[in-house]
């Protein structure tokens, strides 16, 4: 297959899981009436056994043994399981509680806590575009803050979760689908015990509710495999710029959902902050093409030199 088959493949996978992924603030709702708790445990239990059947019929589990053998990263993806764990957590507490909006915006500023990353502890230099992006970014943060009269706890803790989830990630180099197998498989216990403690207080909703609602609670190890998937999948196709400017549709879907679906309100110096967020991606976008292009032509030197 020709490389521009293999982009538009690419492309089609890739707005797949970005559309999925900002569908999630319509999927949780349904699930009422179990909680944020249990929602969250199922999540973890049935994306296990999802993931173990795609071993299972797929590339086998070598892999994971691989992982399991290789302690530095059985290690990372404990720690990367704690994060997203926290992550997921914190999103079904905010679609459920009626703060999709902020939800949204803890995704929008997550490449600028990358960024940030990138400094604090690479310590790493920024070009200087990529330093007016995250000074326009903490503005908006500022000025969220100011209009909520407390820090968008929510934005923040999405945000700093998932880049650091991601910045642990990135130096792992596993499959997606042993990765994810490796951290549901740290979680497993953690869930079921979370499940016997919501079924002891008397709040399980799988089982006790309707059956299409046990369904939908099994659904969740379907809805959050294929997502990511899909994502693997396009992250082998697409460059990284591309890839990077596909990820805003999340975010964007996400605000849309909360603004035009559920209705949140939204006062005005909130779209102005959310406006620099916007324009501070912008920048940052501008600046990635602009050094991918100046990047080219020195690497394309370097290969023919040698």
């Amino acid at each position: 297959m020709s490389a521009p088959d293999e982009q538009r493949k690419g492309l089609g996978f890739g707005a797949a899981a970005y559309l999925m992924w900002g569908a999630f603030p319509l999927f949780f709702p349904l699930l009422a009436p179990a909680g944020t708790v249990e929602i969250l445990a199922q999540r973890m239990a049935w994306s296990l056994i999802v993931v173990l059947l795609l071993l299972r019929f797929g590339p086998g589990f070598g892999g994971v043994r691989a992982i399991l053998h290789d302690r530095g990263k059985f290690s990372s993806l404990t720690a990367a399981a704690v994060l997203i764990s926290v992550n997921w957590g914190v999103y079904i507490y905010a679609v459920n509680s009626g703060h999709v909006v902020e939800a949204s915006l803890g995704y929008f500023i997550n490449p600028l806590v990358t960024i940030l990353l990138g400094v604090v502890v690479l310590h790493e230099r920024l070009r200087p575009l990529q330093w007016a992006a995250v000074a326009i970014g903490l503005v908006a943060v500022v000025v969220i803050a100011v209009d909520y009269g407390r820090l968008p706890w929510i934005a923040l803790v999405l945000a700093s979760s998932f880049g650091l989830y991601g910045f642990i990630k990135k130096g792992i180099g596993v499959a997606a689908v042993d990765s994810l197998a490796v951290e549901t498989g740290v979680l497993f216990v953690p869930a079921i015990i979370a499940l016997v403690i919501v079924q002891v207080q008397g709040n399980l909703a799988f089982g006790h509710s309707s059956v299409g609602n046990s369904l939908l609670l099994a659904s969740c190890g379907v809805v959050t495999a294929v997502p990511l998937l899909l994502f693997a999948a396009s992250a082998g196709r697409l460059p990284l710029s591309t890839l990077g400017l596909l990820q805003y549709m999340t975010p964007l879907l996400q605000f849309v959902v909360g603004v035009g679906i559920r209705h949140e309100s939204v006062p005005f110096s909130e779209y102005v902050g959310f406006g620099l967020v916007w324009i501070a991606l912008t920048v940052l976008s501008i600046d990635g093409v602009r050094y991918q292009r100046r990047a080219l032509p020195d690497a394309v030197a370097l290969t023919e030199a040698r």
